[in-house]
């Protein structure tokens, strides 16, 4: 599975990716986190699977949920608890539930 971060900047979603990471590992599960601003979504809609995109951007989810859809990838929202969260259980759980998957 292909999972995006995203946030205003790519600096907090660096450090959720990150996290997510090592979580998913800890799992055994294979996936390839990658992390980025809102500016660069063009280019990496089309090589992921699963966005999921940082609570400061809640005011403009709806249309970049419409630019995900429009790219087949599923979208979610992280909770505002995402970025103070000491592992990556909570984004993990979320990715894996876009996805259809439930590990």
């Amino acid at each position: 599975m292909r999972i995006h971060v995203v946030c205003g900047a790519g600096a907090s979603s660096t450090f959720v990716a990150l996290r997510l990471r090592k979580s998913a590992a800890a799992r055994g599960l294979s996936v390839h986190v990658t992390a980025g601003s809102e500016s660069d979504l063009d280019s990496v809609l089309p090589n992921v699977d699963v966005l999921l995109v940082g609570p400061h951007l809640a005011s403009r989810f709806a249309a970049i949920r419409l630019n995900a859809d429009a790219a087949g990838v599923e979208a979610r929202l992280l909770p505002d608890t995402v970025f103070a969260a000491r592992d990556g259980e909570e984004a993990l759980a979320l990715a894996l539930d876009a996805a259809g998957t439930h590990s």
